[in-house]
């Protein structure tokens, strides 16, 4: 019998972004399903199942953007640490912003890593691998 695949909700409001995750996925051949939402408010209702979404069964971890309407990733990940429920979520932030106060925010907030989009990718997936108990690829 195989693993169950692990669920991955990405947090981005660029599709293009989102996109480019998928493909870095597809290409280490990692056993997950990846779930998109576009900002804080839809990431909490998906994994909250509210607002009509699914409820989203035990989401292995998070990959969020810094940069996004309504509700930006540094506010989502305060709301996650701050609800019982939530609070043990591994949370990844992947993102253009390398400014120090962004970082130390995150950092404040107990992210499992900060990395920046199209940069750090080998590192993110050795993260992420880890995070999953799974080998390097």
């Amino acid at each position: 019998m195989s693993p169950e695949r692990m669920n991955i909700l990405v947090v981005d409001d660029d599709e293009i972004d989102t996109e480019s995750v998928r493909r870095l996925f597809r290409k280490r051949q990692m056993p997950v399903n990846l779930h998109v939402a576009k900002d804080g408010v839809e990431a909490l209702a998906v994994i909250r199942g509210e607002g009509g979404y699914p409820c989203l069964k035990h989401p292995c971890m998070l990959l969020v953007d810094i940069n996004m309407p309504r509700m930006n990733g540094l506010e989502l990940l305060e709301a996650i640490r701050e609800d019982p429920a939530l609070r043990d979520l591994p949370v990844f932030i992947l993102t253009t912003s390398d400014a120090a106060q962004d970082i130390q925010a995150a950092n404040e907030c107990a992210v499992e890593g900060y990395f920046l989009k199209g940069q750090d990718e080998d590192y993110l997936m050795q993260a992420i691998q880890s995070a999953m108990g799974v080998g390097a690829t």
